[in-house]
């Protein structure tokens, strides 16, 4: 975060004091800096693995208007930015270590968004044991852009890939799926008659599934210790699942009267069936979908639950038969779905 501002006015950063970047970071930033970061007063930050560690990495771009509204809670949009980072590390078994980010900040983004920006990235840091290590700050005409970097460690050779599903693994899911996708339709579509079903509990807290992902490190010793393959659900069940299936050279099945729903969601589905399609099709779920072997399907679940983490086997993995096959198939009663284009896609 130490490069300065590239357009000769950095002071426009803010709405109620003059701040230069050096201010800014020292103010919002340098606060949530971890160990390593030198406060934020270097250009570079240290990792050291732990003695027969390696790093794992990933990362993820959000931008105002594509993965969240302009108008979302500041704090919410911090917790948001780094949640979906931590979420990666958990699905590959992976401890998170620390964490860059890269704002590119609209001019009307002053000291007050900022603070509450920080905020909730310091609550999501020390939640998801993740610290800042540093990053950049510029000042843009464009949307709100964040970029996150994140860094986990695994033991040397334990990380959990998405291509490594075999036929007759057992398809597993954490959590329950489709509540963000209809906290997503109660922002978009109020007026629903769907709505009316959830009252106050239930629209809280579809909405605070949509607004504050929940990476599920509860489950990465789970993981490591049993699971063949594993990913986060961020572009919606039916997608993810092919992804996994396509990259894994398989394909699966799915029983959708196993899918873990919470009680709103069925709340929501009984006055309106066809939000079936949305609940499995909805991005933003950050829950784990993982390949496990069906000998190990038990002591996957009882480790979960040992952890306090719902898991849930809604299908096996089978051998795929020709291209055509490489969708996952869903089984709702006598009805099966092919879900073509069944997740989010960026482009």
């Amino acid at each position: 975060m130490s490069d300065p501002v590239h357009d000769g006015d950095p002071t426009r950063l803010t709405d109620d004091a003059r701040l230069t970047e050096d201010g800014l970071i020292a103010r919002f930033f340098a606060p949530i800096a971890g160990e390593g970061a030198f406060g934020l007063r270097d250009d570079a930050a240290r990792i050291v693995p732990g003695e027969g560690m390696e790093l794992v990495v990933t990362l993820d771009t959000l931008v105002a208007g594509v993965h969240f509204f302009p108008d979302d809670p500041p704090g919410a949009i911090g917790r948001k930015a780094l949640g979906v980072n931590v979420s990666d590390l958990a699905s590959k078994g992976a401890e998170p270590r620390g964490f860059l980010l890269s704002a590119a900040l609209p001019q009307d983004h002053g000291a007050r968004w900022l603070g509450q920006f920080a905020a909730g990235l310091k609550d999501a840091a020390e939640a998801f044991r993740c610290p800042l290590l540093g990053g950049d700050t510029v000042k843009i005409p464009g949307p709100l852009t964040l970029s996150v970097t994140a860094f986990g460690e695994t033991p040397r050779g334990a990380m959990v890939h998405r291509f490594d599903a075999r036929p007759g693994d057992r398809v597993v899911v954490t959590g329950t799926i489709g509540d963000s996708a209809l906290g997503l339709l109660l922002r978009t579509a109020p007026g629903a008659p769907w709505t009316d079903a959830l009252g106050v509990e239930g629209r809280v807290f579809l909405t605070d599934r949509y607004l504050h992902p929940r990476p599920r490190l509860a489950a990465i010793a789970a993981l490591r210790a049993h699971a063949r393959a594993a990913m986060d659900v961020s572009d919606g069940l039916a997608g993810d699942l092919a992804k996994m299936c396509r990259t894994s050279g398989v394909s699966a099945e799915v029983d959708v009267a196993l899918v873990p729903l919470s009680d709103p969601v069925r709340a929501a589905l009984a006055v309106d069936p066809t939000l079936i399609d949305t609940v499995l099709t909805g991005g933003d779920d950050y829950e784990i979908l993982c390949a496990v072997p069906d000998a190990a399907l038990a002591p996957f679940l009882d480790a979960c639950d040992r952890a306090g983490l719902r898991a849930t086997a809604i299908g096996t993995f089978v051998e795929r038969n020709g291209e055509e096959d490489a969708l996952p198939v869903f089984r709702d009663g006598g009805v099966e779905t092919r879900y073509a284009s069944g997740s989010y896609s960026h482009f």
